[in-house]
């Protein structure tokens, strides 16, 4: 059966009711209060299970007696919260996740199921792909895999969308002049429209034959393509965040009665949030180091099998750094929530600890699954 939520993660989320969604969220509680009474929400829903459509979806961080679960080698699964009260989440829920033994039956037992199960489970089967809820790999994935959901349920601004393929056509302009040789037309910006996409073009045919790939090879090989672009993308406007969270964190200040138990776990934990923060970081900048040397190779050195090479590891490296970049990202983005630029860094001491325990749990190295 389901079990109750009334765990840190839903009591946080209460806080993101007026948010909506992170990298690691996607509240579509939330989404329905925007945007509930648009023809657009009604049409298009990202699931057609009334339960299922307020629910909140996360990119959890699996605890040892969940991976034992899970009985799968990953840190992290898709969990679904159904609120117990849709309006006031952080009364908690009854969750599950997505592959656990059994899931498919348990939501059976709270979503009606008819006509429309199949494609929720396919929607949910989505999500359990990718390795974090960014708005726009998810609407590229989704979009990939079939489903037509309305743009309300992807938290992209027409600025960022133009400000990003602005960034992606200035890093792949080099590589579309050895594909395509005439681009007198200015046809390039069209072309790089066609790769953010997830059409399969036969314009971009050129560009297959260039990396020497086939089939489902090239089609996951350049869907993670995009998403080291857009993650390249994200980290310009993250690492400032990043910087204001890891300066402003041994600022924050505790309220009322004070525990010397707690105070204690404060001062120790977040001098270990710092230094794994920035071990965040490396790995970050090291897994894209990986992709800049290999479109150098291509772009520099026209070696096509350099690109083709990262191409064919890009599927499972994309996974690794989404999750990376989805735990500071959601930290990030939590923290400044919290806590906005210029007020009081003032908290009381229990929902400090809170903050503190849930950043340390996403930045935890799994442990070893049992034998």
């Amino acid at each position: 059966m389901l079990t109750r939520s009334p765990d840190r993660a839903v009591r946080n989320l209460g806080a993101l009711q007026r948010t909506a969604s992170t990298s690691r969220v996607l509240n579509l509680s939330a989404i329905e209060v925007l945007h509930g009474s648009t023809p657009e929400w009604r049409d298009k829903p990202f699931f057609k299970s009334r339960a299922l459509n307020g629910a909140v979806i996360l990119k959890h961080r699996l605890r040892a007696d969940e991976r034992n679960l899970m009985g799968e080698r990953k840190p992290t699964a898709t969990k679904i919260i159904l609120p117990f009260v849709r309006s006031e989440l952080h009364l908690g829920g009854r969750s599950l996740f997505v592959g656990q033994p059994g899931w498919k039956a348990m939501l059976s037992d709270v979503c009606a199921e008819g006509p429309d199960g199949v494609r929720d489970i396919g929607v949910l089967e989505a999500l359990e792909e990718l390795p974090s809820l960014d708005p726009f790999l998810l609407r590229e994935h989704v979009k990939r895999r079939g489903f037509d959901i309305a743009r309300c349920y992807f938290a992209i601004s027409a600025s960022d969308q133009a400000e990003m393929q602005a960034f992606v056509s200035n890093e792949i302009n080099k590589l579309m002049s050895l594909a395509f040789k005439d681009d007198g037309d200015g046809r390039s910006a069209k072309l790089v429209e066609l790769l953010l996409s997830a059409e399969n073009d036969d314009r971009l045919e050129p560009l297959r034959l260039t990396l020497r790939l086939e089939g489902e090879a090239y089609r996951e090989g350049v869907f993670s393509w995009r998403g080291f672009l857009y993650y390249k993308w994200v980290l310009s406007h993250l690492w400032p965040k990043l910087k204001a969270l890891i300066e402003e964190l041994p600022r924050m200040k505790v309220t009322g009665p004070r525990d010397a138990e707690m105070l204690k776990y404060l001062g120790e934990a977040r001098g270990r949030l710092q230094g794994r923060i920035e071990a965040q970081q490396r790995a970050v900048l090291k897994t894209l180091q990986v992709y800049d040397n290999a479109f150098k190779g291509l772009t520099v050195n026209q070696d096509p099998l350099v690109f083709r090479d990262f191409l064919l590891k890009a599927p499972e490296m994309f996974l690794t750094l989404g999750e990376r970049i989805g735990i500071i990202s959601h930290m990030a983005s939590f923290w400044r929530f919290r806590f906005p630029a210029g007020a009081p860094l003032k908290v009381e001491i229990t929902e400090a600890v809170d903050i503190v325990q849930e950043f340390e749990a996403g930045l935890a190295e799994p442990s070893a699954p049992r034998d």
